[in-house]
């Protein structure tokens, strides 16, 4: 008989010739259990997806109890259905009052997929700016917005009217015109290898958009949640966007995406034609209502108060001559590393040790570091334990 590697290898797809082949038969709060019994620290988070942990018992609760009324009904959009009215009302009153509008999706690419028919549809323009080594998602529209040729080039033709500007260079924004329908930009850059712009940056950034009447779209599918101390990290640069994308911890474990914007600008998908945007699963009754338990754990457990404590101690530990830099905000940091031999070396010393970190599509010479909201000061300390024993361990490579 064939064992669940073997068949996982043979049945299910794969994106690399290395996948991690990690066993997981269950997971709770910051661990994943293997078939053994193995704890794991979960330092990525399900790649910033369970900011809460995993499994907390009032987001279980909550599917459950939705499951026990009604899971898919019909087509996004037409049915007036309770966990999706109850989430959208949330988020937008938590957001400033011009983000009043929510169109759910399944993922974060499709959120990025529906933000850019957005902008085009409402502005009457078709020029995009992106930024060099962003990450918005893989699907086709998506994808052309990646600012890295290297994972693109095979799949060309991709959309046209793209254009590409450097991350936090102010010259670039005399790029933005007249012609742009949007700028779409991750508040924190975070497959380059977490990026943290600069404070007048950002507002430079707006006032051109604002200028031009140009869209600006913030991408918060990993920064948002209360990953960088804030709810969403715009918040740390004192501007608001015209659309947000949030996914990944928005489900809290579940597949959930939205992008949200003016109600005056959503409702350019209403009419000519109408129908301008339609998904089958978008907002998916059980997803949402896992996305309001993890929402309203965020807030009542008041997770994002001690995100900056926890980030200082991150920093005050990750001390060695082999680091040369801890980037980042809150709990999405990066420890960049001299090359990706020693960063795949570090990285798999640290599973092999129970602590799982990762590396950067774009910055393959860095260390991922976004652990659940939840880690303690004794977790991070045992955590940071590990990372530096492997780094020492591989100091010559």
């Amino acid at each position: 008989m064939l064992t669940q590697r073997q068949l996982f290898l043979l049945n299910v797809a794969q994106t690399s010739n290395s996948p991690r082949l990690l066993e997981i038969e269950r997971a709770e709060g910051l661990y994943l259990y293997d078939a053994a019994g193995k704890a794991y620290m979960d330092l990525v988070s399900g790649f910033a997806v369970s900011n809460t942990g995993h499994r907390h018992p009032a987001i279980v609760k909550a599917i459950k109890d939705q499951v026990d009324l009604y899971m898919h009904l019909s087509v996004y959009g037409e049915y007036v259905q309770t966990p999706q009215v109850k989430l959208a009302q949330k988020i937008t009153s938590l957001l400033p009052g011009t983000l009043n509008s929510v169109y759910f999706t399944n993922s974060g690419t499709e959120a990025t997929e529906g933000a850019m028919k957005l902008a085009k549809r409402f502005t009457g323009r078709q020029e995009i700016i992106a930024y060099k080594n962003s990450y918005h998602g893989s699907t086709q529209g998506a994808l052309s917005l990646m600012g890295n040729e290297e994972f693109k080039q095979a799949y060309r033709p991709l959309l046209p009217g793209i254009k590409f500007i450097n991350f936090n260079q102010r010259q670039d924004l005399e790029l933005i015109t007249t012609k742009t329908a949007a700028v779409i930009v991750e508040t924190i850059q975070g497959e380059a290898g977490v990026r943290v712009p600069d404070l007048d940056y950002m507002l430079l950034l707006r006032h051109k958009c604002l200028q031009t009447n140009t869209l600006l779209i913030l991408d918060e599918i990993q920064s948002g949640l209360g990953r960088t101390g804030k709810l969403f990290a715009f918040e740390h640069f004192n501007i608001v966007p015209d659309v947000l994308l949030t996914a990944k911890a928005f489900g809290g474990g579940m597949p959930l995406g939205a992008f949200i914007a003016p109600k005056h600008v959503m409702d350019a998908l209403k009419e000519n034609p109408i129908l301008g945007h339609i998904t089958t699963f978008g907002g998916h009754p059980v997803c949402c209502a896992a996305g309001l338990a993890s929402l309203e754990v965020i807030l009542k457990e008041k997770l994002i108060e001690n995100i900056a404590v926890k980030e200082a101690l991150f920093r005050e530990l990750l001390q060695h001559k082999e680091i040369k830099e801890v980037r980042g905000k809150g709990l999405m940091l990066s420890i960049q590393l001299s090359n990706f031999n020693q960063v795949e070396s570090v990285s798999k010393h640290c599973v092999e040790n129970g602590v799982i970190v990762d590396w950067f599509l774009h910055c393959e010479t860095a260390l991922r570091v976004a652990p659940p909201l939840i880690i303690s000061s004794e977790e991070i300390e045992k955590a940071c334990a590990v990372i530096l024993e492997a780094i020492d361990f591989y100091a010559d490579i």
